[in-house]
């Protein structure tokens, strides 16, 4: 980052999800940016609210968007030369199109280096429920989601593989009522990795490859079972076809097919688009279709199989 260039972090989230709360934290308590003239752009009024004479103590500075017609490129423009800030806080509103966040054209010198999402873990289950689409938008471009409210209940696995499956990259956070982090939450996957033969259900299909994706080194050695899929067109190298699932992370228009790459010498004999089951055994080795190391199936038993009622497994 040049001299020139004014760090905006991004706070997005529904209301009362916590971030306020976290904003304040920041400034006040981890003393961030070390006085450092900053401007807080807030697009909603929450239950906690900010005291403006307390701000100024620490050279910070309010700024309210309160309509978002008014998030525009003029807009900020315009703040940005009232306040002429070194850093920008942007707290936006959990209920606006995400897409108007993405697409406004910052000021000269802004530059987003860090969004971050927060979430009640006590309401996330029924906002995903009920408006699943409105809440992954605040999720998907964050680089840090921080569950707020957990308790011993919160069901952190689920929720992990609810995020990952919309923004694979993300770091999750899990947040205590207390305000103290989770360092080593407990995310129980729900088949066990120690049999000697790990037989997945559709239901754990999805967890089970994101799980694998993040973490081969877990299932190197292991073997697995599955219902798939078979990716094998005309195309495919001889020896490799790839056996897998479609599966739906948020919607219908979000469907896609998981597999992973696996080798077989009578590749040829596996038709396209048929349905199997497979048990193979999972070396993580290097495979130029992972751009690197990953999880590579070696077929022990291969048998045919019916078309399942449902042919989507899902990652929740």
């Amino acid at each position: 980052m040049t001299m020139q260039e004014i760090p905006v972090y991004v706070f997005t989230g529904f209301m009362d999800s916590g971030k306020t709360t976290l904003i304040k934290e920041t400034l006040f308590e981890n003393d961030f940016g070390e006085g450092s003239k900053t401007l807080i752009l807030c697009c909603e009024d929450g239950d906690v609210e900010y005291d403006e004479a307390k701000l100024r103590t620490i050279n910070t500075y309010l700024a309210m968007i309160e309509e978002q017609e008014n998030f525009n490129e003029e807009t900020l423009n315009r703040l940005n030369l009232e306040y002429l800030p070194e850093q920008v806080f942007l707290e936006y509103n959990g209920t606006w199109d995400i897409a108007t966040l993405l697409e406004t054209k910052l000021p000269k010198d802004w530059v987003i280096v860090q969004s971050l999402a927060t979430v009640d873990a006590t309401t996330f289950e029924m906002y995903v429920n009920n408006m699943r689409q409105m809440m992954m938008e605040q999720l998907f471009k964050a680089d840090v989601v921080i569950f707020n409210r957990c308790d011993d209940e919160t069901p952190r696995g689920k929720f992990r593989r609810i995020v990952k499956a919309q923004n694979r990259p993300a770091q999750i956070v899990y947040e205590r009522g207390d305000g103290t982090v989770d360092e080593n939450a407990n995310e129980e996957l729900p088949f066990d990795i120690n049999q000697e033969v790990i037989e997945l259900s559709d239901a754990d299909y999805a967890i089970w490859f994101m799980d694998a994706t993040d973490d081969p080194k877990k299932y190197d050695g292991k073997k697995i079972k599955f219902l798939a899929l078979v990716y094998n067109p005309d195309k495919m190298k001889k020896g490799v076809f790839v056996p897998g699932r479609f599966a739906m992370t948020c919607c219908v228009e979000d469907v896609q097919f998981i597999g992973f790459k696996a080798k077989y010498i009578d590749s040829r004999q596996i038709a396209h688009k048929s349905w199997i089951n497979i048990t193979a055994e999972i070396r993580v080795e290097f495979a130029k279709e992972y751009r690197g190391k990953g999880p590579v199936l070696y077929p022990l038993e291969i048998e045919p199989a019916e078309k399942p009622e449902d042919e989507l497994v899902y990652f929740s």
